[in-house]
C-alpha cells in the first residue's frame, strides 16, 4: 500500500516522516531523491543543460542558485524542469517500491503531491498541517530566507483546506509529542486495515 504524505512548506512533513520511519515504515522522500537524480542521472543532466545552458552544472555539480534564479517567479520555466525530472523520479519510485512490495505499507513524502497529480497513485493520503505563524518561524530558522520569499512559495501550493478535503488523515503538527501520538494512531489503523 502506498501512503502519500504531504503538507504545505514548513508544516513539518519530514519530521512526521521520521516518526513513521521510527515505527519501521519505509520512507521515500521525493525531493531528496529528485536532488540525487539531478546529480547522478546523465539523461537529466543532458536535458537540463540543453534546456537551460551550460551554467546549469559547474564541474559536474548542479548549479542550484543558477536554476533557482531562472525559475523564481517564472512558472513556465519551473514546468520545464519538472517535465525533465518528475518522470525519472516517478520511475525511480516504482523501482524502489517494487523492492518493498511485501511491506504492509510505505510512505511517499511529496511536497506537491496534489499539485502534480501524484496523489492519484496513493492508496491513502496524510496531510500535515501547522499554524501559519509556526510555519513561518520554522522556515525563517531553517533557511536563509525572508517572509516574502516564503509567502511566494506558499502561494504556489494548494491551501490546507483543499488538501484536507482529499486526505484520509490529517496530522496537526504543533507539539511533537502530540504529533507522535497521531502518527502512532494512524500507523496502528493502517497496520490493522485489510
Amino acid at each position: 500500500m502506498i501512503v502519500g504524505l504531504t503538507g504545505g512548506i514548513g508544516s513539518g512533513k519530514t519530521t512526521i516522516a521520521k516518526m513513521f520511519h521510527e515505527l519501521g515504515v519505509s520512507i521515500y522522500i521525493a525531493d531528496i531523491e529528485a536532488k540525487k537524480l539531478m546529480h547522478s542521472s546523465s539523461e537529466i543532466k543532458e536535458e537540463l543543460i540543453a534546456t537551460f545552458g551550460k551554467k546549469t552544472y559547474i564541474k559536474g555539480k548542479l548549479n542550484r542558485s543558477y536554476l533557482s534564479n531562472i525559475v523564481f517567479n517564472q512558472p513556465e520555466e519551473l514546468k520545464k524542469i519538472n517535465a525533465i525530472v518528475h518522470p525519472r523520479v516517478g520511475q525511480h519510485f516504482k523501482d524502489w517500491y517494487a523492492e518493498r512490495s511485501s511491506e504492509k505499507y510505505i510512505i511517499k513524502e511529496v511536497a506537491i503531491l496534489f499539485e502534480n497529480g501524484s496523489y492519484k497513485q496513493c492508496d491513502k493520503i496524510i496531510t500535515v498541517v501547522a499554524p501559519l505563524e509556526t510555519r513561518f518561524e520554522r522556515l525563517l530558522q531553517r533557511d536563509e530566507t525572508t517572509r516574502a520569499a516564503i509567502q511566494s512559495r506558499m502561494n504556489t501550493q494548494w491551501s490546507d483546506a483543499d488538501k484536507i478535503a482529499l486526505s484520509d488523515y490529517v496530522i496537526h503538527n504543533e507539539d511533537l509529542e502530540n504529533a507522535r501520538a497521531q502518527v502512532a494512531k494512524i500507523h496502528d489503523e493502517i497496520m490493522h486495515s485489510t
